[in-house]
């Protein structure tokens, strides 16, 4: 039977027991994904899956040059989002996969020439990674084949959403999509633009256009948006501004968590996710949200509005949520 979909903005209500102390043993993997690039990755599993299989989630990492736990050499001190969630699902006995993304970390490095960059950092490359990183979590003895997910933080969350169809064995169970936006991402960008740096919004028009109507990046950038559209973003960023994440989410009827932080300045609730929210109200499958105030992009709590909310723990509400509707929907 269809389970009703709540949205609810504030304290998180649980749907599981408090977390119990459990021990954790951690495993490095190399996988391949479609094209040959080798990624790696960090599987952390709770030791109850010594005596049982457990259930197993992957973790997508957001934009940019972001690693497997969360960090970003372009942001100062750690942030750790992903390393974080993995060991709050950890204490609740679901197995997690998180991954360096092609060109990041220990993954497969950039190519040195600028065409090589563009085949390399494509769209469809990225999705087709986070099919690989499924099945390689797939193939570790200590998880439950039937009770699997994925879990992306911002742009990873359209990745999953663009991933998880063309998943055709074992498809995963469930979907969480963590400070995820609901509009496609050329809307998300101008309104980022718009918001932070009024007067580069025609010349950011301008650049989106270029590179919707020749999948290539001009090379006579503003000197204050060369960081946002590098040479060879073209091919990634035609794919991604293609990409509508609330009809991607209509048309799956895997349950659905979406959750939020009020004090988002990346992803502004309500009017970025607010197509995803819609949505879950219409589609087959279930589904819930959860908007949390004084919360940040990265899910932390924040102690005033320029708190930008990098460091220190995953908010309470948000971590307890994500561990037990997991929990719940996956039979941790």
């Amino acid at each position: 039977m269809k389970r009703r979909r709540a949205l609810m903005v504030g304290a998180a209500s649980l749907v599981a027991p408090a977390a119990r102390a459990q021990a954790t043993k951690q495993r490095g993997v190399r996988f391949p994904s479609r094209d040959g690039t080798v990624l790696a990755g960090t599987l952390l599993l709770p030791l109850t899956s010594e005596r049982q299989y457990v259930p197993g989630v992957v973790l997508v990492a957001g934009s940019g040059p972001t690693d497997r736990d969360g960090n970003n050499p372009l942001i100062p001190g750690r942030i750790d989002t992903l390393k974080l969630i993995a060991e709050r699902l950890a204490r609740a006995g679901i197995a997690s996969l998180r991954y360096d993304k092609r060109g990041i970390g220990a993954s497969a490095p950039s190519p040195p020439a600028l065409a090589e960059q563009e085949r390399f950092f494509t769209w469809e490359k990225f999705v087709a990674d986070l099919r690989a990183a499924h099945l390689e979590l797939l193939r570790h003895d200590e998880i439950k084949p039937y009770a699997t997910a994925l879990l992306g933080h911002s742009e990873g969350g359209l990745l999953a959403l663009a991933a998880l169809p063309g998943i055709e064995w074992r498809r995963p169970h469930a979907l969480v999509l963590a400070a995820t936006p609901g509009r496609p991402m050329g809307e998300i960008v101008r309104r980022q633009i718009a918001r932070t740096a009024p007067g580069l919004v025609t010349a950011t028009d301008e650049i989106m256009a270029t590179i919707r109507d020749t999948g290539h990046a001009p090379g006579d950038l503003p000197r204050e948006l060369q960081a946002l559209f590098p040479p060879y973003i073209g091919p990634f960023l035609q794919g991604a501004f293609a990409f509508d994440p609330a009809k991607a989410l209509a048309a799956i009827d895997t349950s659905c968590l979406l959750v939020h932080g009020g004090a988002d300045s990346q992803i502004v609730p309500m009017d970025d996710i607010q197509p995803l929210i819609d949505v879950l109200g219409q589609r087959r499958g279930a589904g819930e949200a959860l908007i949390v105030p004084a919360v940040s992009h990265n899910l932390k709590s924040v102690a005033s509005p320029v708190d930008p909310g990098f460091a220190g723990p995953l908010a309470p509400a948000i971590a307890e949520k994500i561990a037990g509707w997991l929990g719940f929907v996956l039979g941790a």
